[in-house]
């Protein structure tokens, strides 16, 4: 079966963006898929989140970007078996502001990321903002899983969202739509929450994921041990919800989901 390339996004940041994409790519990795983390957020969180340490690194997305080295001098094997990472360092910054001045820029990371088919499934961990690199994610992506909170500006910067999609779409990636969109840091005892959710399950049916990730003391530590929480804590609340949640990304795709 050919690759599923998600781009995981949302133009607000502090909305579980990183943490979705660092423990979505685990979970579908210790379910059998072959799966590359590309870090495109210039912090490289998602980096540091996979054990790779971005401030010894000579190459990373940056220089793939640029042109400045090829794919598989970029990737890089991750303490978990089937995942492996494109990382994000220093230059990334610097591709951010150096591909405005490149032909077909939109295009660079699409052109690295087409050759690659030994992959079941490519996450793209997007900056909080649109910029190029956003942009070069989304040219590249089959889907857009956006990570939101239930909160009251949460609606409005998926609307945001959507609208860039619909532009993606209309120029340069007509496949392009969102593939899902996922309650994270969910709190069932405020009202808010509960209300905002309801909006979103009345407005985007099965486009909402069923899965929930709630708030939880180990999704929330793990980065700090260079882990995702699939290999920091098995057992906890926030790694069985994404395990739960790689099952539903498995269906939607019609793909085998293997026993841990």
């Amino acid at each position: 079966m050919n690759k599923r390339i998600i781009a995981v996004a949302n133009q607000k940041g502090g909305v579980g963006k990183t943490t979705t994409t660092v423990n979505l790519a685990a979970a579908l990795a210790v379910t059998g898929n072959k799966v590359l983390l590309v870090d495109l957020d210039p912090q490289g969180n998602a980096t540091m989140a996979c054990g790779v340490n971005k401030m010894e690194l000579q190459m990373g997305v940056g220089n793939l970007l640029l042109g400045q080295a090829e794919i598989k001098d970029v990737i890089y094997s991750c303490e978990i078996n089937n995942l492996k990472l494109i990382p994000s360092n220093q230059t990334t910054i610097r591709a951010e502001i150096d591909l405005l001045g490149v032909e077909d820029r939109e295009f660079k990371l699409k052109q690295a990321l087409d050759g690659l088919e030994e992959f079941d499934y490519i996450l793209i961990d997007c900056p909080p903002s649109l910029n190029m690199l956003t942009v070069n994610a989304l040219v590249s992506a089959h889907g857009v899983l956006v990570p939101m909170q239930c909160e009251y500006y949460a609606l409005e910067g998926l609307s945001a969202l959507a609208q860039t999609i619909q532009t993606i779409n209309q120029s340069t990636n007509t496949g392009l739509s969102i593939y899902g969109i996922l309650r994270t840091m969910y709190d069932g005892r405020n009202n808010l929450t509960n209300e905002v959710s309801n909006q979103l399950v009345k407005h985007f049916g099965d486009k909402l994921f069923n899965t929930i990730i709630p708030r939880n003391v180990r999704l929330a530590e793990a980065p700090s041990f260079g882990k995702s929480v699939i290999a920091h804590d098995l057992g906890s609340k926030g790694a069985q919800a994404y395990l739960a949640l790689a099952g539903e990304v498995l269906r939607r795709d019609g793909r085998v989901i293997e026993a841990l």
